[in-house]
């Protein structure tokens, strides 16, 4: 969700969204509801260097984020293979068993210690350690010098933002209404909801069966500092739309700067807008669920719910906070079209493939 601000600046209610994907089918999806900006993330880290000297440099980490970092003099894809294989820790028993063994195994102890280890805890509120292997081995391993966050094919904002997509997606339609301001569980219990054939379940799925009285599952927020700078030197307040802030003395993840963006309004993009929009983000345990917390003891509880929505007639359970699962917006996509296809296909809506089946999804910038 987007909307214009006061100073006429684009800005996200729930944090940056970065439209990234290699399927072409999900493309082709998206481009009937919007126009497209191409846009190519890029991410910077604010890390002190080994003298203490604070470094702006590209996250993840490259040829240059080494060699600022480490004073080291990385020239070719080889030297940086070389200095990843000089600094790794293969784990005693081969297979690492947690996210600090992996990222061990992936990056070696001093980028782990500068870049991943205190932004995870910041994160998830657990170290490495703490969580699941699969969290921490999806570390990107760069040799080039690409600076990119994303390596997908079709990379890209929509022109007109992403409210204005939902809104051609359902307003449009005759066939869908719209009722805001509803506690589903509040009409459930009332015996008000609408009749259906088949109720399509986006929430919680602990939230469904909490009348069972089962543990809750965990999951990760976010809440945003905002603040507006009137009049920022050169226009912008950082070099990006996204530096990270991976040091344990700093409270805050990173600082999004939605200026940036080729998709704010023209008077923005002709420098009639002075001032620039910030948003400082904390990661909590309190509010609205954004991630799972992918640890075996959550694993293990959401398939106890998982085994209780396959015998659930009549409710189709999907997307991120249904399947406890970190869907990407390309992923959560593709997912609905396969569960159509199904539809069509076989006359049920279900899944074609278990949400682990597509991968791993971004997580937590």
């Amino acid at each position: 969700y987007d909307y214009v601000d006061e100073h006429g600046i684009r800005c996200s209610k729930y944090g940056a969204h970065l439209f990234h994907t290699q399927h072409e089918r999900v493309w082709d999806y998206v481009n009937e509801f919007s126009e497209w900006i191409p846009f190519d993330h890029r991410v910077k880290g604010l890390i002190p260097d080994e003298t203490g000297v604070d470094r702006l440099v590209p996250i993840p980490p490259t040829q240059a984020s080494v060699n600022a970092l480490f004073a080291e003099n990385i020239q070719s894809e080889a030297d940086m293979q070389a200095w990843y294989d000089k600094e790794r820790v293969v784990p005693a028993g081969g297979e690492p068993a947690n996210g600090e063994e992996a990222a061990l195994s992936k990056v070696g102890p001093r980028l782990y210690e500068k870049v991943f280890k205190h932004y995870t805890k910041k994160q998830w509120d657990k170290y490495p350690a703490e969580l699941d292997a699969s969290v921490l081995l999806r570390l990107p391993c760069r040799t080039t010098t690409d600076d990119r966050y994303f390596g997908d094919a079709w990379q890209a904002l929509p022109r007109r933002g992403y409210t204005r997509i939902f809104e051609n997606m359902v307003l449009n339609d005759p066939n869908i209404s719209i009722r805001l301001n509803c506690d589903y569980f509040a009409h459930k219990a009332a015996g008000t909801l609408p009749k259906c054939g088949l109720l399509v379940y986006t929430g919680q799925i602990d939230s469904y069966y909490a009348a069972l009285g089962m543990p809750k599952l965990e999951y990760r927020s976010l809440f945003f500092e905002e603040e507006f700078v009137p009049d920022p030197e050169d226009g912008f307040f950082q070099e990006a739309m996204v530096v990270n802030y991976p040091s344990p003395n700093v409270p805050f993840t990173r600082i999004v700067e939605y200026k940036h963006v080729p998709n704010q309004p023209t008077a923005v993009k002709e420098g009639k807008v002075k001032g620039t929009k910030l948003a400082r983000e904390y990661s909590s345990a309190e509010g609205e669920p954004y991630y799972p917390v992918p640890n075996p003891e959550n694993r293990a509880l959401y398939e106890r719910y998982a085994a209780l929505a396959e015998k659930e007639e009549g409710v189709a359970f999907v997307g991120r906070l249904a399947s406890y699962k970190y869907f990407n917006m390309d992923q959560a996509i593709l997912n609905a079209l396969e569960m159509f296809d199904n539809l069509k296909e076989t006359g049920k809506l279900a899944p074609k493939r278990r949400p682990e089946d597509f991968g791993p999804g971004d997580g937590p910038k």
